[in-house]
Protein backbone atom coordinates (compact mmCIF):
# COMPACT_ATOMS: atom_id res chain seq x y z
CA UNK A 1 0.00 0.00 0.00
CA UNK A 2 1.33 3.42 -0.98
CA UNK A 3 -0.24 6.85 -0.61
CA UNK A 4 -1.78 8.13 -3.85
CA UNK A 5 -3.59 11.26 -2.62
CA UNK A 6 -2.36 13.95 -0.23
CA UNK A 7 -5.06 16.42 0.82
CA UNK A 8 -4.53 19.52 2.96
CA UNK A 9 -7.61 21.10 4.57
CA UNK A 10 -8.43 24.76 4.97
CA UNK A 11 -10.70 27.56 3.84
CA UNK A 12 -10.20 29.42 0.53
CA UNK A 13 -9.76 33.17 0.38
CA UNK A 14 -7.14 35.69 1.49
CA UNK A 15 -9.01 36.43 4.74
CA UNK A 16 -8.44 32.84 5.93
CA UNK A 17 -4.93 32.32 4.59
CA UNK A 18 -3.04 32.76 7.85
CA UNK A 19 -5.65 31.32 10.22
CA UNK A 20 -5.14 28.21 12.34
CA UNK A 21 -7.83 26.28 10.45
CA UNK A 22 -5.62 26.49 7.34
CA UNK A 23 -2.68 24.54 8.77
CA UNK A 24 -3.49 21.72 6.33
CA UNK A 25 -3.10 24.14 3.41
CA UNK A 26 0.26 25.29 4.81
CA UNK A 27 1.41 21.67 4.89
CA UNK A 28 0.27 20.87 1.36
CA UNK A 29 1.87 24.07 0.02
CA UNK A 30 5.17 22.93 1.59
CA UNK A 31 4.80 19.47 0.03
CA UNK A 32 4.08 20.99 -3.39
CA UNK A 33 7.16 23.19 -3.07
CA UNK A 34 9.33 20.21 -2.08
CA UNK A 35 8.03 18.14 -5.01
CA UNK A 36 8.23 21.14 -7.39
CA UNK A 37 4.56 20.85 -8.21
CA UNK A 38 2.11 23.62 -9.09
CA UNK A 39 -1.46 23.48 -7.81
CA UNK A 40 -4.03 24.48 -10.45
CA UNK A 41 -7.82 24.82 -10.24
CA UNK A 42 -9.82 21.74 -11.28
CA UNK A 43 -13.57 22.37 -11.23
CA UNK A 44 -14.37 18.66 -11.46
CA UNK A 45 -12.63 18.05 -8.12
CA UNK A 46 -13.76 21.30 -6.45
CA UNK A 47 -10.23 22.32 -5.53
CA UNK A 48 -6.70 23.07 -6.64
CA UNK A 49 -4.79 20.00 -7.76
CA UNK A 50 -1.32 18.86 -8.81
CA UNK A 51 -0.25 15.56 -10.33
CA UNK A 52 3.25 14.17 -9.72
CA UNK A 53 4.36 11.24 -11.84
CA UNK A 54 6.17 8.60 -9.80
CA UNK A 55 7.48 5.14 -10.69
CA UNK A 56 4.69 3.64 -8.53
CA UNK A 57 2.05 5.66 -10.39
CA UNK A 58 0.65 9.19 -10.17
CA UNK A 59 0.50 11.02 -6.85
CA UNK A 60 -2.22 13.64 -6.44
CA UNK A 61 -2.06 16.76 -4.27
CA UNK A 62 -5.36 18.44 -3.39
CA UNK A 63 -6.57 21.50 -1.52
CA UNK A 64 -10.39 21.57 -1.47
CA UNK A 65 -11.84 25.00 -2.34
CA UNK A 66 -15.25 24.08 -0.93
CA UNK A 67 -14.75 25.59 2.54
CA UNK A 68 -13.86 23.28 5.40
CA UNK A 69 -17.26 21.73 6.13
CA UNK A 70 -17.61 20.46 2.51
CA UNK A 71 -14.07 19.05 2.16
CA UNK A 72 -15.39 15.54 1.54
CA UNK A 73 -17.09 16.62 -1.67
CA UNK A 74 -13.68 17.46 -3.13
CA UNK A 75 -11.64 14.58 -1.68
CA UNK A 76 -14.22 11.95 -2.65
CA UNK A 77 -14.63 13.31 -6.19
CA UNK A 78 -10.93 12.89 -6.97
CA UNK A 79 -10.58 9.60 -5.08
CA UNK A 80 -13.53 8.00 -6.85
CA UNK A 81 -12.50 9.13 -10.32
CA UNK A 82 -9.00 7.66 -9.96
CA UNK A 83 -10.14 4.65 -7.89
CA UNK A 84 -8.04 5.64 -4.87
CA UNK A 85 -8.86 3.60 -1.77
CA UNK A 86 -9.42 5.37 1.58
CA UNK A 87 -6.22 3.89 3.07
CA UNK A 88 -4.29 5.37 0.12
CA UNK A 89 -5.34 8.88 1.21
CA UNK A 90 -3.57 11.11 3.73
CA UNK A 91 -5.38 14.22 5.01
CA UNK A 92 -3.42 16.96 6.80
CA UNK A 93 -5.48 19.12 9.16
CA UNK A 94 -5.34 21.40 12.18
CA UNK A 95 -5.71 19.62 15.54
CA UNK A 96 -7.06 21.31 18.68
CA UNK A 97 -6.00 18.46 20.98
CA UNK A 98 -2.27 18.94 20.24
CA UNK A 99 -0.16 21.96 21.10
CA UNK A 100 1.64 23.97 18.41
CA UNK A 101 4.89 22.13 17.80
CA UNK A 102 3.23 18.70 18.15
CA UNK A 103 1.90 16.44 15.38
CA UNK A 104 0.63 12.90 15.03
CA UNK A 105 0.23 10.50 12.12
CA UNK A 106 -2.61 8.00 12.46
CA UNK A 107 -5.00 5.81 10.48
CA UNK A 108 -8.72 6.14 11.12
CA UNK A 109 -10.40 7.31 14.29
CA UNK A 110 -13.09 9.84 15.08
CA UNK A 111 -13.39 13.39 13.81
CA UNK A 112 -13.46 15.05 17.28
CA UNK A 113 -15.76 17.76 15.97
CA UNK A 114 -13.53 18.65 13.02
CA UNK A 115 -16.00 19.47 10.24
CA UNK A 116 -13.53 18.73 7.44
CA UNK A 117 -12.82 15.21 8.71
CA UNK A 118 -16.51 14.67 9.42
CA UNK A 119 -17.44 15.48 5.82
CA UNK A 120 -14.65 13.34 4.34
CA UNK A 121 -15.82 10.42 6.48
CA UNK A 122 -19.38 10.95 5.26
CA UNK A 123 -18.42 11.08 1.58
CA UNK A 124 -15.94 8.18 1.65
CA UNK A 125 -18.26 6.08 3.80
CA UNK A 126 -15.40 5.17 6.14
CA UNK A 127 -13.00 6.75 8.62
CA UNK A 128 -10.13 4.49 7.53
CA UNK A 129 -8.00 7.14 5.86
CA UNK A 130 -4.67 8.47 7.12
CA UNK A 131 -4.48 11.78 8.99
CA UNK A 132 -1.58 14.05 9.78
CA UNK A 133 -2.75 16.03 12.81
CA UNK A 134 -0.96 19.39 13.10
CA UNK A 135 -1.30 20.82 16.60
CA UNK A 136 -2.74 24.34 16.95
CA UNK A 137 -3.65 24.22 20.66
CA UNK A 138 -7.03 24.75 22.30
CA UNK A 139 -8.52 28.01 23.61
CA UNK A 140 -9.58 26.19 26.79
CA UNK A 141 -13.29 26.91 26.38
CA UNK A 142 -15.39 24.97 23.88
CA UNK A 143 -17.56 27.98 23.04
CA UNK A 144 -14.48 29.86 21.80
CA UNK A 145 -13.25 27.16 19.40
CA UNK A 146 -14.86 28.60 16.23
CA UNK A 147 -13.35 32.06 16.74
CA UNK A 148 -10.03 30.51 17.79
CA UNK A 149 -9.50 28.40 14.67
CA UNK A 150 -10.44 31.33 12.42
CA UNK A 151 -7.84 33.62 13.99
CA UNK A 152 -4.15 33.79 13.19
CA UNK A 153 -1.79 32.10 15.66
CA UNK A 154 0.74 34.14 17.60
CA UNK A 155 4.09 34.39 15.78
CA UNK A 156 5.76 31.86 18.09
CA UNK A 157 2.87 29.41 17.55
CA UNK A 158 3.08 29.79 13.76
CA UNK A 159 6.82 29.17 13.96
CA UNK A 160 6.23 25.98 15.99
CA UNK A 161 3.69 24.74 13.44
CA UNK A 162 6.07 25.51 10.57
CA UNK A 163 8.83 23.54 12.32
CA UNK A 164 6.46 20.55 12.53
CA UNK A 165 5.70 20.87 8.84
CA UNK A 166 9.40 20.96 8.04
CA UNK A 167 10.02 17.89 10.22
CA UNK A 168 7.19 15.99 8.53
CA UNK A 169 8.72 16.62 5.09
CA UNK A 170 11.68 14.53 6.21
CA UNK A 171 9.29 11.57 6.39
CA UNK A 172 7.51 12.32 3.10
CA UNK A 173 9.23 9.59 1.07
CA UNK A 174 8.38 7.01 3.75
CA UNK A 175 4.74 8.16 3.77
CA UNK A 176 4.44 7.97 -0.01
CA UNK A 177 5.95 4.48 -0.01
CA UNK A 178 3.45 3.36 2.64
CA UNK A 179 6.17 2.74 5.23
CA UNK A 180 4.02 4.28 7.93
CA UNK A 181 5.73 2.69 10.92
CA UNK A 182 9.06 4.33 10.06
CA UNK A 183 7.28 7.54 9.07
CA UNK A 184 5.64 7.66 12.50
CA UNK A 185 9.02 7.26 14.20
CA UNK A 186 10.31 10.30 12.33
CA UNK A 187 7.18 12.40 12.75
CA UNK A 188 6.66 11.59 16.44
CA UNK A 189 10.33 12.01 17.35
CA UNK A 190 10.93 14.89 19.72
CA UNK A 191 13.61 17.34 18.62
CA UNK A 192 16.87 16.87 20.52
CA UNK A 193 17.33 19.11 23.51
CA UNK A 194 19.92 21.81 22.98
CA UNK A 195 23.16 21.06 24.78
CA UNK A 196 23.79 23.31 27.76
CA UNK A 197 26.36 25.99 27.11
CA UNK A 198 29.72 25.24 28.75
CA UNK A 199 30.29 27.15 31.95
CA UNK A 200 32.84 29.92 31.51
CA UNK A 201 36.07 29.22 33.36
CA UNK A 202 36.80 31.64 36.14
CA UNK A 203 39.97 33.57 35.63
CA UNK A 204 42.46 33.39 38.48
CA UNK A 205 42.71 36.57 40.52
CA UNK A 206 45.42 37.77 42.87
CA UNK A 207 43.35 36.42 45.74
CA UNK A 208 43.66 32.90 44.32
CA UNK A 209 47.47 32.92 44.41
CA UNK A 210 48.78 31.06 47.45
CA UNK A 211 51.08 33.08 49.70
CA UNK A 212 54.42 31.48 50.56
CA UNK A 213 54.60 30.13 54.09
CA UNK A 214 56.64 32.37 56.48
Amino acid sequence: MSIRLLAGLGNPGAQYEGTRHNAGFWWLDAVAQKLRATLVPERGYFGVVARINRAEGPLWLLEPMTFMNLSGKSVAALARFFKIAPDEILVAHDELDLQPGQMKLKLGGGHAGHNGLKDIHAHLGTAEFWRLRLGIGHPGVRAEVTDYVLRKPAPEQREAIEKCIEQSLGALDLILDGNMERAMMKIHAKPPRPKPAPKPQREASNDDVAEPAP
